[in-house]
Formats: structure tokens, C-alpha cells, sequence
């Protein structure tokens, strides 16, 4: 494939994880109440809205809001900038189609921590918000939390009272609540790491050599 077709393939691949995040997301926080009401498509897959202030798959992150929201930019900045050269240095199409992944993740979930907390009233387990109400957001610029609503719960048990530490309590898979950013980052980087390892170690010897 030509570097053009390439440029225009990973352009593509990015705007179209980016709208359908940003679709989904603004769907989910006008029409549903946070924590509140789920819709169960099957007993192993609901969609329940949650927000966070901090990594993906709703880890919370205790303060460094602004710290964060500030790496994230300068990490996709990075990625960026791989990208291109990755595009430029002509590296194979699937290689380039799953860093666009992971950089199309990255942005979506930037989008959130810098917009959505001007553009959008509270959510709250009674209240559904509104896209640019009149009073203005509930937070400020670089300060959105990001909004998920992917929930797995695929099998729950609970531990042998005999085993230590964690006897007796309970074990969920899969307890993150995450959205289609965080997957497509997620699936990005498993599948570089998995199959693309020796293309990761030819990008560092081609750089070394310029």
C-alpha cells in the first residue's frame, strides 16, 4: 500500500473510533442517570454509566487531575509523532492500523477530561445532564471526567473461607467499567505486544541508524 493510501486509511481508522466514542458518550450522559439506571442487553453485558476522574477501565485516580489530563495530551503528542513516522518510514499497514487504534483512544478519552466539564450540567443518580446548559458545566476546562458505560460481569464467585487474605469474600470478572476509547486502546496495545514486537524493535534500530 502507498504512504498516501496509508495517511488516509489511519486518518480514517482515528475519526471513526473518535466520533463513535464521542456518539456514544454524549448518548449515555444526556439520556441516562449516573450509577442509576442500566440497560442489561444480556445477563454478561450492560451498559451502566459511570464517570472518573482518573485512568481507563474506571481506576480512580486520587487527585492530579490537571497533572493527568496534561500527560495524556503530551503522550498522544508522542504518539503522534510515531505515527507519522511509522507512516513516512513506510511500515506495514496493520502495524500503523493499531497505533492508530491506541492514538485514537488516547484523544477520545482527552476529549472528555478538556470538554466535558463546560460542556455538560452534573450527572447525578437522579438528574440526567444537559449539552451546554445555560448556567454553564459543572466543572472546568481540563477538568471533564471521563465517561464509561461498557460493563462485562462474565462470571462472579465467591473465595474458599480456607484461603488467606481474600477467604470468604467475593471475585467478579470482568468489575471494570470502561468505553470504546479505552477498548480500542486496550486491543492496540495487547495485539503490539503479541504479534508486533519485532516491528517495535526494527522502529528502534531505523531511528538509531538515522
Amino acid at each position: 500500500m502507498s504512504l498516501p493510501k496509508k495517511s488516509l486509511w489511519a486518518i480514517a481508522i482515528i475519526l471513526l473510533i473518535l466520533i463513535a466514542d464521542q456518539i456514544l458518550k454524549i448518548w449515555v450522559k444526556t439520556h441516562m442517570t449516573l450509577y442509576a439506571n442500566d440497560y442489561r442487553i444480556t445477563n454478561w453485558f450492560i451498559i451502566r454509566f459511570v464517570e472518573n476522574n482518573g485512568m481507563a477501565m474506571g481506576i480512580e485516580l486520587n487527585g492530579g487531575k490537571l497533572f493527568l489530563t496534561i500527560f495524556r495530551i503530551i503522550a498522544s503528542g508522542a504518539i503522534a509523532r510515531y505515527l507519522y513516522l511509522l507512516i513516512k518510514r513506510n511500515f506495514s499497514f496493520s502495524y500503523i492500523l493499531f497505533v492508530s487504534m491506541i492514538f485514537a483512544g488516547a484523544v477520545g478519552n482527552i476529549f472528555d477530561s478538556v470538554f466535558y466539564g463546560v460542556i455538560f450540567s452534573e450527572s447525578t443518580p437522579v438528574n440526567v445532564a444537559s449539552l451546554f446548559p445555560p448556567e454553564g458545566g459543572y466543572g472546568t476546562w481540563l477538568h471533564g471526567r471521563v465517561v464509561d458505560m461498557f460493563y462485562f460481569p462474565l462470571f462472579s464467585f465467591t473465595w474458599p473461607k480456607w484461603i488467606p487474605f481474600i477467604g470468604g469474600t467475593g471475585f467478579e470478572f470482568f468489575r471494570y467499567i470502561f468505553n470504546l476509547a479505552d477498548a480500542s486502546i486496550s486491543v492496540g496495545i495487547i495485539v503490539i505486544i503479541l504479534f508486533y514486537r519485532k516491528t517495535l524493535l526494527s522502529f528502534e534500530k531505523k531511528v538509531i541508524e538515522t
